[in-house]
């Protein structure tokens, strides 16, 4: 079956979740928007990390729990990203995580970054302070990020599923899954 990239690779997706409590409603948000954009795409696997359960373990190089995270993060074709809020920009956690990558590490991947806040004020650290990390990565952030408030979270779903609707394809094109694989010499 082909796939919206034209190609019969399924599309691989990331959650990842940068809060330092675990099953936080954080993570609950990224698994929630991925699962709405891989139901969009026909076979695309999906993968959560949830860095909370790594800790500290994200500054050890040689740590195999974190270097499996590592891994999945690059093999993915579209990441979905959160944060909770802190100081008006993403957590420590998720940032010493993504030190991991080198400059250009997550060229290729499409991604979404999502910030849970309380405050309105905050929304725009999602694109004053996020975006531009990942983009320094070398991901595109063709959609753009989320800010979610603290209040919306009970309506996160139905969000969910509209949103993806309107961003699979955008997603999925900015991607390297949309670059069909060059012939081998």
């Amino acid at each position: 079956m082909t796939n919206l990239n034209g190609s019969d690779r399924p599309i691989r997706l990331v959650a990842v979740s940068g809060n330092p409590r675990p099953q936080s409603r954080t993570h609950a948000l990224a698994v929630t928007l991925a699962t709405a954009v891989a139901a969009l795409l026909p076979g695309a696997s999906l993968t959560e990390i949830e860095l909370a359960g790594l800790g500290s373990r994200v500054l050890e190089p040689d740590d195999a729990a974190a270097q499996a995270a590592v891994t999945e993060v690059l093999e993915a074709d579209i990441l979905v990203i959160s944060s909770p809020t802190y100081k008006a920009s993403y957590s420590g956690l998720l940032k010493s995580f993504l030190d991991r990558f080198g400059h250009q590490g997550l060229a290729g991947k499409s991604a979404v970054p999502i910030m849970l806040g309380g405050l309105p004020s905050h929304q725009l650290a999602v694109n004053l302070h996020f975006s531009p990390l990942l983009l320094e990565l070398g991901a595109k952030v063709p959609a753009g990020g989320l800010f979610v408030l603290e209040s919306e979270v009970g309506g996160f779903s139905t969000f969910a599923a509209d949103w993806a609707r309107a961003q699979a394809a955008v997603l999925v094109a900015a991607s390297n899954a949309a670059t069909p694989a060059r012939p081998t010499l």
